[in-house]
């Protein structure tokens, strides 16, 4: 709290008078943040025409530009500080995966991009599962890797996964 009330030109106190705790603190940044995200993939997909290729890669330059955000040391303190609050990112990251991927995987599969011999279901579960298990504080220190390069790798090896040859061409 003295480094950032220093960064901010402020005394202790002041930023204590607008955020009673450490925890309280970080949790408005992640609340900016996942409201963040959902403003900007809201507008990635309103931007975006109705094409399957240009929706996929208008919500995975979003998702990019969102990751490459979060720096390791933030992921470090939010693993030592607050690791129940991650439980609430999850939970809304859950959410917005199964809103917006799932409409895109919907997209895809009546544009003949996304294979329809796997329920969508089972493929957002998957993803899911996969984003859970990797993009958290505990599993991206022990792999030593970010989110942005996490998030990347399960994307890559989802994505080659649920496409069609088509799609892949693409």
């Amino acid at each position: 709290m003295d480094d950032l009330a220093g960064e901010l030109g402020m005394s202790k106190k002041t930023l204590y008078a607008h955020f009673s705790s450490k925890i309280a603190l970080l949790q408005a940044v992640m609340s900016d943040k996942i409201n963040s995200v959902e403003a900007d993939l809201e507008k990635a997909v309103a931007d975006s025409p109705e094409d399957f290729p240009a929706r996929l890669q208008a919500l995975l330059a979003c998702m990019r530009a969102h990751t490459d955000e979060i720096s390791a040391i933030y992921v470090r303190d939010v693993q030592r500080e607050a690791p129940e609050l991650f439980a609430l990112v999850q939970k809304k990251r859950r959410e917005l995966i199964q809103r917006f991927f799932g409409k895109l995987l919907q997209d895809g599969r009546k544009a003949g991009m996304i294979r329809k011999d796997i329920p969508a279901v089972m493929m957002i579960e998957m993803l899911m599962g996969a984003v859970d298990a990797v993009v958290n504080p505990a599993k991206m220190g022990e792999l030593e890797s970010t989110p942005k390069v996490a998030f990347y790798q399960i994307i890559t090896i989802f994505l080659e996964g649920v496409l069609t040859k088509e799609g892949r061409t693409k």
